[in-house]
Order: C-alpha cells, then structure tokens, then sequence
C-alpha cells in the first residue's frame, strides 16, 4: 500500500466562538476514534500531522498554542489528543490545511500518496482541506466518525459532498482500519 499520513485538524481549539460549546461536545465524541487511528498509525511507523489554526501565535509551537487554547471546555480534548515529539505540527492562517502553509512539500518529501483526515470544523476546514487534497491528486479517507461539525446536518452534507465529489472513503474508523491495515 502507499503511504498514507494521518492528518489531524485543529483539535487544539479554545471553542471560544458561537456554537463552540456545541461543537466542543461533538469533539469528545470522536476523540476516542482519532486517538485509535493515530495509535494505530504510530504503529505502523505512519506520519501524523497536526495541522491547526494559529490563534495569533504565529511561531509553530504547539505547547503555546495548547496553553494558549485550554480551558473548561478544551481540557480533556487536548489532554487525549496532544502532539507528541514525532508528530509534525503545522500552523494555518485559513480555512485549507494547504493553503498558506508547507503541507504539500512535507507530504511530498515523506512520498504520502493517502490521506486520512480527521479533525473540525468538518463542514468548513475539513471539508476545504479535503478539496484541496483532491486537487492535488491525493486518495483520501475521512472516517465518519472522526470529524465534527457545529451542526449534525451540515457534518453529513459535508460527508456526502467529500464522497460524491471527492471521491473520499468515508466509512467509519473501524471500517477504515480494517480495510487498510486488515487489523
């Protein structure tokens, strides 16, 4: 199989915006499944990126950007979810995890051809992620269970939209690791 990275969308978040709370709740719920795919793709010796926004902490420092994001609502996802020292991590001025940033020349010198993202906003920075993924050529895989949106509705359109029009795998995280690993 070619490789594949595992790419993990602003899961360090302060929720500090309106729907944050809602969205802060639908975060747990799939914290468990990208903590499985990230043990998973530290076993197999898989990259893992962080890619996340830079909350006006433009140096690549995710220690300060954790600190700078905990809070009541962000505490046990950051505590389940933090980078370790093999992982990359990326700041991003915008919604894409492409745009602005080196993302594609990182994937490109670690000969990533498959990218599993997982991660929020998944109608909005996931969603542009993927888009721009799918521009340049990459396979992708975005477990259903792995992303969250504000609203339930706008989460599943944006599935629908990454399978239909990306040709994205959007099984559950189970379902994508048996299919790519045989676990």
């Amino acid at each position: 199989m070619e490789q594949s990275a595992l790419l993990i969308i602003d899961i360090i978040n302060d929720f500090q915006f309106k729907h944050g709370k809602a969205l802060a709740e639908k975060t747990y719920s799939i914290c468990p499944n990208i903590v499985k795919l990230k043990e998973t793709m530290q076993k197999k010796h898989m990259p893992i990126i962080y890619i996340n926004d830079h909350y006006d902490l433009w140096q690549a420092d995710y220690n300060k950007i954790m600190d700078n994001c905990r809070n009541s609502l962000s505490a046990s996802i950051i505590a389940a979810l933090s980078p370790d020292d093999e992982d990359f991590f990326l700041i991003k001025p915008k919604h894409s995890a492409f745009f602005g940033t080196a993302l594609h020349t990182l994937l490109s010198q670690l000969k990533v051809k498959n990218l599993i993202l997982t991660g929020i906003a998944g109608n909005i920075c996931v969603l542009f992620t993927a888009n721009d993924a799918y521009m340049r050529e990459y396979g992708l895989s975005i477990p259903n269970d792995a992303i969250a949106s504000a609203d339930d509705q706008d989460n599943a359109y944006a599935l629908r939209m990454m399978e239909n029009v990306l040709k994205a795998d959007v099984r559950s995280t189970e379902m994508l690791l048996s299919g790519l690993f045989s676990l």
